[in-house]
């Protein structure tokens, strides 16, 4: 099973609206027989035990170094966006849509 990283807003805008689209998005991933690591689950951590931003960052990072793929959900986010530029660095693929991520594995599983 693949597993992929959910990259998306959190703080900009909405934070609820935020939390629920990550939680669409990884729920989207599991119908589709995907591993989603969601880390909006951190939002749930800090209520109850607060750290510091970039703690929670450097969580972020080693999530997105074992990961199969990582999906960029749309909206500005300044730690989403270092996220992708962390996959592309260790040549993690990258995708804008689930869409994108299901064709990608699937084609790639197609024999010859």
């Amino acid at each position: 099973m693949k597993k992929i990283y959910i990259a998306s807003p959190y703080t900009l805008g909405d934070v609820g609206m935020n939390v629920k689209k990550q939680l669409d998005a990884a729920d989207e991933l599991m119908a589709n027989d995907f591993a989603p690591f969601v880390p909006i689950y951190y939002h749930f951590q800090h209520i109850a035990h607060p750290r510091p931003y970039q703690d929670w960052m450097n969580q972020c990072y080693e999530w997105v170094k074992v990961c199969d793929a990582l999906v960029r959900l749309e909206g500005e986010s300044k730690g989403a966006d270092s996220e992708v530029d962390l996959a592309i660095k260790l040549n993690i693929p990258v995708f804008y849509s689930i869409e994108e991520v299901v064709m990608h594995f699937r084609l790639s599983s197609v024999p010859e």
